[in-house]
């Protein structure tokens, strides 16, 4: 049971004894809820300031908390429907519509209702986070001369080297922009390389949320396949020649969601981009979400990159915390200075309490066994779940099993329906990606994306499994 779940528990059960008392009377001490629901002291504080945000009671520091006075009613919502026509009288002139959609997104990021398992997560569980050796980094880092004053706008020097020799080949920390995340240094790329209504070449299936970084920028994805070895190159190259489109956005290493590693043999990839004129956004968002069992890693694509094709995005999020929002952007040439002017535009910088403390995390001694505890917990999970799905499901079709990130792309029998299997699963406790959002035209099949990190371990998974063929058993038969 996820530790969000035990806080709605006790949330809810405390609402509901809120009646008992007066307005402004105080409620039983945390000590007394605690022996009381035989939760943690971390539980009772959580629920109780989720009741503080509804506005049901008021902690007091030293007090207690006490059941809050009602509010006065609220004043009448005014009429906002003229902002329909003020959002959408200049949409004529757009090329591209810059609909903003986040329901792509939102699947990974929303947390489930309690008891529902967890196979729509995209990041690692609490269980699996460095949670010790981020705090004891963050609370070194405070400590650091000058900590919270105003860092380097393109990022902590000490940190862009780091990222630089990660990266390696010509990438050097002049190259590198330390930025909040991945998803806020694609935002940076795609507004930094393509106009509104410019077509942009992406993997298909690919990331729902680049999906969504496009279309909100005005800009018209267009799909190039992938299979086992990554993207085609020679439908890239048509995709090029088609559109005249100058962008290409892929995941080159364990993509997502499919799990594809851009074979050896597939080198013409920068090449056909170079002739097209175009560049190439490489996001590289879990190479350190590797497998115990993979063996050598290929090197980035920006590493064989001397002529500034790869505008490169490396993020420790996926391997950390969802809170720890730390990435880079990596390119050379004139380009880095436009992705550095738009990333100042729009958010200054990163601020420098997290820079200090990235710096702390990986110069640790717990950072290379954080990454080894990982990656031998991934491989037991993927596993687990392989198992369960060819056991318990035979009819989901698994054609690639990866050795690195975190999920497994499921393809369904001709004429299920996603939409109708989804639903069932999440009646039977289970909550589970649709493929339809990964696909930025029409999809050849339906397919689940079934992530096995965001669970608490492999009894979760089995459990997981199970529900899932009760759902399948409802809408197939």
């Amino acid at each position: 049971m996820h530790e969000s779940s035990s806080v709605g528990e006790l949330a809810e059960r405390l609402r509901q004894e809120l009646d008992r008392y007066s307005p402004g009377e105080k409620l039983p001490s945390s000590r007394a809820l605690v022996e009381r629901f035989r939760v943690s002291p971390v539980t009772v504080s959580r629920a109780l300031a989720r009741l503080a945000a509804e506005g049901l009671v008021v902690t007091r520091p030293g007090a207690g908390a006490f059941r809050s006075v009602p509010r006065t009613p609220a004043a009448p919502t005014g009429d906002t429907s003229w902002q329909e026509v003020a959002l959408s009288a200049d949409g004529a002139a757009d090329l591209v519509p810059r609909s903003v959609d986040a329901s792509g997104v939102l699947v990974s990021l929303a947390a489930p209702a309690p008891g529902v398992i967890e196979f729509n997560g995209g990041y690692l569980h609490p269980s699996l986070q460095p949670e010790r050796a981020m705090a004891a980094a963050l609370a070194r880092a405070g400590r650091r001369p000058g900590a919270w004053g105003r860092p380097p706008m393109e990022g902590l020097p000490e940190l862009r080297e780091w990222f630089a020799r990660a990266i390696g080949g010509p990438v050097t920390a002049a190259g590198v922009l330390v930025t909040a995340g991945g998803q806020s240094a694609l935002t940076t790329a795609l507004r930094a390389l393509a106009p509104p209504g410019a077509p942009v070449l992406v993997e298909s299936p690919t990331y729902p949320g680049m999906l969504a970084i496009a279309r909100a920028a005005g800009l018209r994805p267009v799909p190039v396949p992938v299979d086992a070895d990554g993207v085609r190159p020679s439908l890239l190259a048509d995709a090029f020649r088609a559109t005249g489109a100058r962008v290409f956005v892929c995941q080159p290493l364990f993509q997502n969601p499919t799990g594809a590693v851009l074979a050896p043999e597939r080198p013409e990839v920068l090449r056909i981009a170079r002739q097209a004129g175009a560049f190439v956004v490489e996001d590289d968002f879990v190479r350190r979400l590797v497998h115990e069992d993979a063996g050598p890693l290929p090197r980035p694509l920006a590493a064989d990159d001397p002529d500034g094709v790869v505008v490169h995005v490396s993020s420790l999020t996926k391997a950390t915390s969802p809170s720890f929002r730390v990435s880079a952007l990596a390119a050379h040439g004139p380009v880095l200075e436009r992705l550095r002017a738009i990333q100042i535009v729009d958010t200054f910088f990163v601020p420098r309490p997290l820079q200090e403390a990235t710096l702390e995390l990986v110069g640790s001694s717990a950072w290379p066994r954080h990454l080894r505890a990982v990656s031998t917990a991934l491989r037991t999970r993927r596993d687990a779940m392989t198992a369960a799905l060819r056991l318990q499901l035979p009819g989901l079709s698994l054609p690639h099993i990866p050795s690195g990130g975190y999920h497994l792309w499921l393809r369904l029998p001709e004429g299920a329906s996603e939409s109708a299997l989804t639903a069932a699963a999440l009646r039977a406790g289970v909550a589970v990606t649709p493929g339809r959002p990964y696909f930025s035209a029409e999809p050849p099949a339906g397919h689940l994306r079934l992530s096995f990190a965001a669970v608490a371990g492999t009894g979760e998974i089995t459990e997981g499994v199970r529900r899932l063929r009760t759902a399948w058993s409802q809408v197939v038969g």
